[in-house]
């Protein structure tokens, strides 16, 4: 659905507001170069699954907004939808805008009921898959959070003869949850451009594993292991 020149003058001004919400923001993983990536991704997907391109675009420019601030609940995206409620009260927004924030994380519970919420979840889940999800892993401040949280299990790095703990170990999280998304893809578009990003992903994995080897970390394995672990 063509966005109208008024849709893309709000989406514009939204921005700018967004954007200064998270210039003191430390998280770099889910900072507002995050929220860019995602809104035009979304939008990219909005026109190629013919869903409301202004719904899509204020939710993508919102979806992370709670990360910028404390609150009773421990739900970034409950704490985004209520932020974006008072903006959308402000611009005249759609309000089916909230539905789309809410049920952007699979953490929330609430699953994305309506197009423009699919668009959105995959878009935020594209961001998590690829050349991006690399630099974002390595972002990831897990380490203030979790003292014991490790880069890889020292004796298993990827997870071959134990269960992955994505908590413990930041490379478990390709195992348990990144190499598995193009499944959760509710979009045609959305599953056609993760699997490309998912092969980028594969493709860094066997290169770990290769320079882990070299590195006394890690260790040879046989091919129908590699097909088993990818």
């Amino acid at each position: 659905m063509e966005i109208t020149e008024q849709a893309i003058h709000l989406l514009a001004k939204v921005a700018t507001e967004v954007q200064a919400r998270f210039t003191d923001f430390s998280d770099l993983a889910h900072g507002f170069e995050h929220v860019q990536r995602v809104y035009h991704l979304a939008l990219h997907l909005a026109e190629q699954e013919h869903a409301d391109g202004l719904i899509v675009g204020m939710a993508a420019l919102l979806h992370d907004l709670g990360r910028t601030t404390r609150g009773p609940t421990r739900s970034h995206a409950e704490r985004s939808a209520k932020l974006a409620a008072k903006l959308l009260a402000a611009y005249d927004a759609p309000p089916e805008t909230l539905h789309a924030i809410l049920a952007h994380s699979y953490r929330h519970g609430t699953l994305p009921a309506t197009l423009e919420a699919r668009v959105l979840y995959d878009a935020d889940r594209l961001d998590s898959l690829g050349a991006c999800r690399v630099m974002r892993w390595a972002m990831t401040p897990k380490h203030g959070r979790w003292p014991q949280t490790r880069t890889y299990h020292p004796d298993d790095p990827f997870a071959l003869w134990r269960v992955p703990d994505g908590q413990h170990y930041l490379l478990d999280r390709f195992f348990t949850k990144l190499l598995q998304l193009q499944e959760a893809m509710t979009t045609a578009t959305g599953r056609a451009m993760a699997e490309r990003r998912i092969a980028f992903l594969r493709l860094y994995v066997q290169e770990l594993q290769h320079e882990l080897t070299e590195g006394g970390s890690g260790y040879d394995m046989p091919e129908e292991v590699t097909s088993r672990l990818l």
